[in-house]
């Protein structure tokens, strides 16, 4: 029964709860049903989907655009002053091609603090994406990558570096998004 009734909220989650145009109404949904631990000047707009109840943080100042999907089976750790991207996916869990039983394994997903992860970008479980990185659109990460790194493509490699001096708030909240 406790199955069912995780199951039910996921679900809806991810049909109704994601749909309500009001931030605090869904981070109250997030905290309380969901079991986030979602800071009070992040943002998860419209239409973000989830894999599991539970395993899921985000810093402050941090956003999760619309229509990204969070697998947090594995849980994903975002830092301060994060932009996820809208239709960004974040996997924590897999199967190994190897097994004969198609056996399926977690790993988490760490993000530092100011990375800014591009446009329809994949992150692959266990990755940890270090402090200032970017991760262009469409990129495909499959392995750590390191502070303010710039990398693009698939699999994800270093093309360039960003600014080590940064300081900005990615604080973004717009009505009905």
């Amino acid at each position: 029964m406790k199955y069912f009734i995780s199951e039910l909220l996921l679900y809806a989650n991810n049909v109704f709860a994601n749909h309500v145009p009001s931030h605090f109404m869904r981070r109250v949904w997030y905290r309380r049903v969901m079991g986030f631990d979602v800071a009070p000047s992040s943002a998860i707009l419209m239409g973000v989907t989830f894999d599991a109840r539970h395993g899921f943080s985000i810093g402050e100042n941090s956003v999760v655009n619309e229509d990204a999907r969070m697998d947090t089976r594995g849980g994903i750790v975002l830092g301060r002053n994060v932009s996820i991207s809208s239709r960004a996916t974040i996997l924590t869990a897999s199967h190994d091609p190897d097994s004969e039983s198609f056996a399926g394994y977690e790993r988490g997903v760490v993000i530092g603090d100011y990375v800014w992860i591009g446009l329809n970008a994949v992150i692959m479980p266990g990755v940890t994406i270090g402090e200032g990185a970017v991760v262009a659109a469409g990129a495909v990460v499959t392995s750590p990558v390191e502070p303010y790194a710039i990398v693009a493509g698939v699999p994800a490699r270093p093309i360039g570096r960003r600014s080590n001096g940064l300081n900005y708030s990615t604080r973004y909240q717009r009505l009905f998004k």
